[in-house]
């Protein structure tokens, strides 16, 4: 390995590890988002042509422009977008993350994060709250769905907003490292890390005088356990901006899916997309199946059908914290909880360090395996282990499991690396 690439991956992982992610506000996704215009859908992984989007993420799409008003149906939403009318963009090159098919317009409220120490910002939208599979983001839309939706712009979002303003920002850090020691794994778990969130703001929320919505809002942030999986990631993507584009650095600061493929970014390689296979497309995916069957091919019309929220593995989360969450192994991760520790501890072959502030209780307090290289993954063989949830494309049902990325994208990635640095 080249001793200046060794030298650029460890300066990325100082970033990583020094950083200071502080909520800063709930704002607009119009009025923050880089690029954002009134005619923008913004939509989870690296951009295709319309026309190949397919199912629940295509669905979405096209019911976010009726949602925003700019289009009445579906047909005429689809006639603006091929008129250039109605513009599609991918939520990362817009400075924020969408789980599920990461659905962004411009009236959407936003979690606004900032790293104190680069300035770098990140951002994500609310979650829409527990209760049913049928939501915006996994391709639904009626009269209840748009109802809360505006719930969520007009009632949770200036209240969130405003307690945060109060509090003068919400540094992340702390509830990061203590919901981690609670059991949260930072993707498909962040139970412990909402209720923390909530008692945080829990004194600048009692200070409002709109007494009604402060209760509306708490009530739903008892329920929405995902709530806080929004500023996690939105912190995730301002710590990512700060190291895309540092020279020579192979630490992959992107993975994600859209409805057809899963591509990563690099480091040192900016914001070029490398490409691979949509894993339902090939091999198979670690799922905890119904029949408990286990790692199986996937079963027709299952698979994941897009999402950003993978990028929490790039920081250390999701599957490389799979040892602070073992409560998920009773309904959510395939295997025994021996199962669970092995894929961890792998993940330890392929990151640069071990973070010195989020710890796994389980390992002796030992940090988290941090920091995804390039090169690691293909010299081992060890692909990133990737917890999320399995949909069904029409985004009817839903199970969870552990994804392998292909290893198409990481050898794209790689040749684009030797022929820019010649190594």
């Amino acid at each position: 390995m080249s001793s200046l690439r060794i030298e650029a991956n460890q300066q990325a992982f100082r970033r990583l590890t020094e950083a200071d992610p502080v909520l800063v506000d709930v704002q607009r996704a119009g009025d923050v988002l880089p690029g954002m215009t009134a005619s923008t859908v913004l939509t989870a992984g690296a951009p295709l042509p319309w026309d190949r989007y397919i199912a629940a993420q295509r669905k979405a799409i096209l019911f976010g422009a009726i949602h925003e008003g700019l289009a009445a149906t579906v047909e005429e939403a689809d006639d603006k977008i091929r008129a250039g009318e109605i513009r599609i963009g991918s939520t990362h090159d817009h400075g924020c993350v969408g789980p599920h098919t990461g659905i962004y317009t411009a009236s959407m409220p936003v979690f606004v994060v900032e790293d104190r120490k680069t300035g770098a910002r990140g951002h994500c939208n609310l979650f829409e709250g527990d209760g049913s599979p049928r939501r915006l983001s996994l391709g639904f839309y009626d009269e209840q769905i748009a109802a809360q939706l505006r719930f969520m712009e007009n009632v949770v979002a200036p209240i969130l907003g405003e307690a945060v303003r109060r509090r003068g920002g919400l540094a992340l850090t702390p509830i990061i490292r203590e919901a981690l020691l609670c059991g949260d794994d930072g993707h498909v778990r962040t139970t412990a890390g909402t209720m923390l969130f909530t008692r945080a703001l829990l004194s600048a929320l009692l200070d409002l005088d709109r007494r009604a919505d402060v209760r509306r809002t708490l009530d739903f942030l008892e329920k929405a356990t995902y709530t806080f999986l929004r500023p996690w990631l939105a912190a995730d993507k301002a710590l990512i901006e700060g190291l895309s584009g540092l020279e020579r650095s192979s630490l992959v600061t992107v993975m994600s899916l859209n409805c057809r493929e899963l591509a990563i970014q690099v480091s040192g390689l900016g914001h070029e997309w490398f490409r691979g296979p949509h894993p339902r497309f090939q091999g198979t995916i670690e799922g905890t199946w119904f029949d408990g069957s286990g790692r199986t091919p996937v079963p027709e019309g299952w698979g994941w059908f897009g999402a950003d929220s993978l990028l929490a593995e790039c920081l250390g989360f999701g599957g490389f914290a799979g040892a602070a969450a073992f409560a998920l192994q009773s309904y959510y991760l395939p295997g025994s909880t021996q199962d669970i520790v092995a894929r961890n501890l792998a993940m330890y072959d392929i990151t640069v360090g071990e973070h010195p502030v989020y710890r796994i209780p389980f390992f002796d307090h030992r940090g988290l395996p941090t920091g995804i290289d390039l090169f690691r993954v293909l010299e081992t063989g060890t692909m990133p282990a990737i917890n999320g949830s399995i949909a069904k494309m029409d985004g009817t049902g839903f199970t969870g499991g552990v994804v392998w990325p292909p290893i198409e994208c990481f050898e794209a990635a790689a040749a684009a690396y030797r022929a820019r640095y010649g190594e």
